[in-house]
């Protein structure tokens, strides 16, 4: 095995080992030293790569699921929105994404370095996603030329993380429908 090679793996054990304890044992009892013992890595090594339990969260959480939440284009915004919106639930739903997700969230609010890697590495791209299918449907005549393509962003996910942080209602792909109509409604399709 190469010397990439197995860093690689190094890294996919330290990854898979986080997601793990942190579904065992919740976030805030998690720590790099736990980890460090469970992957049979030195603790060094994985400051060497990740400077917070924070960083290696959010990075082991992206390794899961790099790609279940890209759009779709079958012609009908829509349609696509409550397919990527019900994936978005079914992830948030799903141990151990969804409550180490939670749990990041709500490091993020006291850690300015873990609030710029999630906004830079996740919230953003999932954004510029949504908002890049928004513009595609508005070129095609789907929206209305006027649609609000940034509010129309806010208005689709702002319901979810409210439900998410704040009520800690379930989601579900209901729920995600109503937001999708409401938006419709509201912002007006054509």
């Amino acid at each position: 095995m190469t010397d990439s090679h197995r860093g690689t793996a190094r890294t996919e054990a330290i990854m898979r080992t986080t997601l793990e304890l942190g579904q065992e044992i919740g976030y805030a009892k998690l720590s790099i030293e736990a980890i460090a013992a469970r992957a049979g890595a030195g603790k060094h090594t994985i400051y060497r790569r990740w400077p917070s339990k924070g960083a290696l969260l959010l990075d082991s959480l992206l390794s899961l699921h790099r790609s279940s939440l890209d759009f779709s284009d079958t012609g009908d915004i829509v349609s696509d929105l409550r397919t990527q919106m019900h994936a978005a639930i079914d992830l948030l739903g799903t141990p151990p994404f969804g409550p180490l997700y939670q749990a990041l969230i709500g490091e993020a609010q006291s850690n300015p370095q873990v609030a710029a890697a999630l906004n830079e590495r996740f919230i953003t791209p999932q954004a510029e996603l949504t908002v890049a299918r928004l513009k595609a449907a508005r070129e095609q005549g789907q929206l209305s030329p006027d649609f609000d393509l940034d509010l129309a962003m806010a208005v689709l996910s702002g319901p979810l993380y409210f439900q998410l942080l704040i009520t800690q209602e379930p989601l579900t792909h209901a729920y995600a429908d109503r937001i999708v109509d409401a938006l419709f409604i509201g912002m007006g399709k054509h």
